[in-house]
């Protein structure tokens, strides 16, 4: 019956907005509601997340629930709650958009978010804290291959084909803290205080694979290397081809040689440092080509009339440098980094940039 109700429902609404062509001049607003009653049901209530249901159905039936309980032991005794109630609690806390710990106490106050779980009670703030200070690196490790173990058991479930080609993202990024108690933290390149957690995802799913945290001030690429090749170890039973792919701080000559015997590909960007540079200028003029760059969507109507650039005529009018990008060119060569055995395809892209003023 919910089809049904579904689809009654978004008729009757598109009857209402239909309704609206042709009108004539109104005399009265749209929105004329003057008496309007609030009442409190006794026995009906409502959430406002109702998917979390359906997440904590997902839990189950995929046995996450089960795996931490028998994987992961922090806890002495269970009273009341086991290794897993904390961790749902946790990221379901983070589901909600919850930001702090704090935000828990909303939900342990929601009746109807309580019963959708079947939980009498959910732990604290306080509880939940004193939880993830029982964590050392060995435990978080544990509950990112529980985690997998379980992913694995979706892939399994997928259409033949489904990895066919495995993209394996790595990227470092930055996660700000509004806490000044915070161990490890430290003040990154953009003067943000807090951490730069190097993240390494399946680009095909969106799924993060392995999340390591470190202080603000490292580099993208530092201690990269184990995790890329635990992800590559995790997708190989399920991908045809693994690639992998990063910007110019994870082009690790030194490991190219040895991912390319495992068969592994690899789409990583090169600083344009002074011997690719000269390489580049060597290269006779037909060995360049015009780059053209896919459109970024297609247009499914009509053109639009493109808006005035009240920027660029500012620039103009103050007199700015002003760099304009006039075409691109791209080309290929073969080139052999000083650590690796063997040349690997490079590809060039020389960009025709017009300062003007």
């Amino acid at each position: 019956s919910y089809p049904k109700i579904l689809r009654n429902r978004k008729r009757r609404i598109q009857r209402r907005l239909d309704a609206g062509r042709g009108w004539s001049n109104q005399t009265e607003p749209m929105m004329k509601a003057s008496n309007i009653h609030y009442e409190m049901a006794e026995k009906a209530r409502a959430v406002n997340c109702g998917g979390i249901g359906a997440i904590h159905l997902m839990v189950n039936k995929l046995g996450l629930r089960q795996e931490i309980d028998s994987r992961l032991h922090l806890l002495k005794k269970h009273l009341p709650y086991h290794e897993s109630d904390h961790v749902l609690n946790l990221t379901y806390n983070a589901l909600l958009e919850g930001i702090r710990l704090e935000d828990i106490e909303l939900r342990r106050n929601d009746e109807a978010f309580l019963d959708g779980l079947g939980a009498q009670r959910i732990p604290d703030p306080t509880t939940s804290g004193d939880f993830t200070r029982r964590f050392v690196q060995a435990d978080i490790l544990a509950l990112m291959e529980i985690t997998n173990t379980v992913r694995q058991r979706v892939w399994d479930q997928q259409p033949k084909g489904f990895l066919s080609e495995a993209l394996i993202d790595t990227d470092g990024t930055i996660a700000p803290t509004f806490g000044e108690c915070k161990g490890g933290m430290a003040l990154s390149y953009k003067g943000i205080w807090g951490y730069a957690p190097l993240v390494v995802s399946l680009a095909n799913t969106n799924e993060v694979l392995y999340l390591v945290n470190r202080p603000g001030n490292v580099v993208s690429h530092a201690g990269c290397v184990p995790w890329i090749d635990r992800a590559i170890k995790l997708v190989a039973p399920h991908a045809g081809q693994i690639t992998l792919r990063g910007d110019t701080d994870f082009t690790l000559t030194g490991e190219l040689d040895r991912w390319d015997e495992q068969g592994v590909k690899f789409i990583f960007g090169m600083d344009a440092h002074p011997k690719v540079v000269n390489l580049a200028e060597a290269l006779p003029q037909e060995a360049w080509k015009p780059l053209q760059r896919l459109p970024r969507y297609e247009i499914v109507s009509r053109p639009r009339r493109k808006p005035e650039r009240v920027k660029e005529s500012l620039v103009r009018f103050k007199g700015y440098e002003n760099k304009v990008l006039i075409g691109e060119d791209i080309a290929e060569i073969e080139y052999q980094p000083r650590k690796c055995a063997r040349p690997y395809r490079l590809v060039i892209v020389r960009k025709n940039i017009s300062v003007q003023k």
